[in-house]
C-alpha cells in the first residue's frame, strides 16, 4: 500500500491560511516602509537622480527600448523576494504540522498499539526518522510474535510431555499395585513385570530424547567437526540395522556420488540422524521392502542426502507438521510403534545445526527425507 502525504485538519489549514494572511501584510508594510526611505533619499540627492536618469538613458535594449523607471524594477525585485519569503514561512509552517503529525503517531504507539505504523511519507529528512520508527515497530512486533510462539510452545511442550509421562507411569503403578496385593498368580506376575518394565523402558527413552532435544536447541550447543566418508559411514549405519530390516523382510541400497564423497560434519550427530530416519522408515513404512541411503555431490558447495522407503505414503497435511516435536502420523496418540515423537524433530535440529535443510516428499511409490548440507566446515558452528 503506497503511503500518503500528511493530510491537514481544518484547524491545520486554517493556521496555515492565517499565517499566509499575516506575512502578506507585513511584507506588504516592510515594501512601503523601504519604497518610501529610498524614494525620501533619491530626492534628497540631485546627483543620484542625475546619475539614475544617465543610466536609464545609456542602457538601451533590442529595438531601442530604454530601461524601465527605477522604482519599477525594484518593486519588482521586492515582489520576488516576497514571494520567496512567503514560500520560505508557509513551508517551514508545514514541516512544523509534519512533526505534530509524528509526534501525535509516537504518543499513540506508546499508548500500547505497538503494531502501529506510520503511514505517511515526507520529503524532508524526517522521513528518515519515521522510517525508523517503522523499522522499530516492525521489530517490536517480531519479537512479541516470537515471544508469544515460544511461550506457546513451552504450553504445548509441558502438555505433551506431561501425556507421555502420565501414560506409562499410570500402567507402571497399576501393574505394580496387582503385585503388591498379591492377589496375581506366579505367570500373571511375571506378565505384570515385563509390562510395567516395558513401560518404564519408554519413559527412558521419552527422557532421553527430551535431553537431547532441549541440548539441541540451546543456544550454546556447538558440533565436533570432523571429514567424514560417507559411504564408509552409511555401511556402518546399515550394519546396525541389518538383523532388524531382515526380520521385516527390507533391504538396504547404499549410493554415494562419487564413492570417495567426503563432507565437514559431526559424525555422532549426523550417525544419529540416519538412525532416526532409518527407524522411522522401518517403524512407519508399513509394506516397505527396499531402504536406500543416497549420498549425492549437488555442487562445489553443497551435498544431498536421501533415506527412501517404499512402504505406506504420508498424508499431504501431515508432511507440513511431520519436523513437530510430539508429532505423529497416528490420528491418537498412541505409543504402540513405541515413539515419542520427537525423532524426526531432534532430526532437524541437527540438520539446523549443520545449516543445512530438510525436507519429506511422499508419493504412492516412495516416502524421501531429503537433506541439504554445506559440504565444507565454513557455514557449520564449530567447537572452541
Amino acid at each position: 500500500m503506497a503511503k500518503q502525504r500528511v493530510k491537514l485538519t481544518a484547524a491545520e489549514k486554517s493556521e496555515l491560511f492565517a499565517e499566509a494572511v499575516i506575512t502578506i501584510v507585513l511584507l506588504l508594510l516592510l515594501d512601503l516602509s523601504v519604497v518610501i526611505l529610498i524614494y525620501l533619499t533619491v530626492l534628497q540627492n540631485k546627483n543620484l537622480v542625475n546619475g539614475i536618469f544617465f543610466l536609464k538613458k545609456t542602457i538601451t535594449f533590442a529595438g531601442g527600448h530604454h530601461l524601465w523607471s527605477w522604482h519599477n524594477i525594484f518593486i519588482g525585485i521586492m515582489a520576488v523576494g516576497d514571494l520567496l519569503v512567503l514560500y520560505w514561512r508557509l513551508i517551514r509552517r508545514y514541516h512544523q504540522m509534519q512533526l505534530r503529525h509524528v509526534i501525535s503517531e509516537l504518543h499513540y504507539i506508546a499508548n500500547g498499539h505497538f503494531d502501529h505504523t506510520i503511514s505517511f511519507k515526507v520529503k524532508t529528512d524526517l522521513q528518515k526518522v519515521i522510517d525508523s520508527i517503522n523499522s522499530l515497530v516492525d521489530s517490536t512486533v517480531t519479537a512479541m510474535n516470537e515471544e508469544k510462539a515460544i511461550e506457546k510452545s513451552k504450553d504445548e511442550l509441558i502438555s505433551n510431555v506431561s501425556h507421555d509421562i502420565r501414560t506409562p507411569l499410570t500402567s507402571i503403578i497399576g501393574y505394580l499395585g496387582l503385585l503388591k496385593s498379591g492377589i496375581s498368580d506366579l505367570a500373571d506376575q511375571q506378565k505384570y513385570i515385563d509390562i510395567a518394565y516395558s513401560k518404564a523402558e519408554q519413559m527412558k527413552s521419552l527422557a532421553h530424547d527430551l535431553l537431547e532435544y532441549t541440548t539441541l536447541q540451546s543456544t550454546t550447543t556447538k558440533l565436533n567437526l570432523a571429514p567424514l566418508h560417507l559411504y564408509s559411514m552409511l555401511e556402518q549405519v546399515e550394519a546396525g540395522f541389518e538383523l532388524e530390516a531382515e526380520k521385516k523382510q527390507i533391504g538396504f541400497n547404499i549410493e554415494v556420488r562419487p564413492k570417495d564423497l567426503t563432507i565437514q560434519a559431526d559424525p555422532e550427530k549426523l550417525v544419529r540422524v540416519y538412525n532416526n530416519l532409518i527407524t522411522n522408515a522401518l517403524k512407519y513404512g508399513s509394506g516397505a521392502t527396499q531402504i536406500n541411503l543416497i549420498a549425492n555431490l549437488v555442487n562445489k558447495s553443497q551435498v544431498e542426502l536421501r533415506v527412501e522407503n517404499n512402504g505406506a505414503k504420508i498424508p499431504a497435511d501431515s508432511l507440513k507438521k511431520i519436523f513437530d516435536r510430539f508429532y505423529r502420523v497416528e490420528t491418537s496418540r498412541n505409543t504402540k510403534t513405541g515413539g515419542t515423537g520427537l525423532g524426526l524433530a531432534i532430526t532437524k535440529s541437527i540438520v539446523d545445526l549443520h545449516h543445512g535443510q530438510i525436507r519429506c516428499e511422499s508419493d504412492d511409490s516412495w516416502t524421501r527425507f531429503i537433506i541439504t548440507l554445506p559440504l565444507g566446515s565454513s557455514k557449520a558452528k564449530n567447537t572452541a
